[in-house]
């Protein structure tokens, strides 16, 4: 399985964030702020827990979608590039 999804969302995300587009869901939450994009990934990560709890895994699978998806823009919105996270996961591996 390859990650090559995760950058191309990842640079799909840094694009809204360098070029905000009206009608985009990334560029409007961040265009809230910081506090809204914490707030926000806080939310999806409650969510996956109750998910998780129930057993149902299509909507644990989905939960888990939505928390790597406000993680990656969370990283965009302090300005941590995706690779430096993936680096980190590598040094730990050593």
């Amino acid at each position: 399985m390859g990650t090559e999804i995760l950058d191309e969302v990842f640079a799909v995300i840094e694009d809204r964030r360098d070029s905000p587009r009206q009608t985009s869901y990334v560029s409007g939450l961040l265009a809230k702020g910081e506090s809204e994009v914490i707030r926000k990934f806080g939310e999806e990560a409650g969510e996956l827990s109750v998910a998780a709890k129930s057993d149902e895994k299509t909507k644990i699978i989905h939960e888990a979608a939505d928390v790597v998806f406000h993680v990656m823009v969370l990283l965009a919105a302090k300005g941590v590039r995706l690779d430096e996270v993936m680096e980190e996961l590598r040094r730990r591996r050593r």
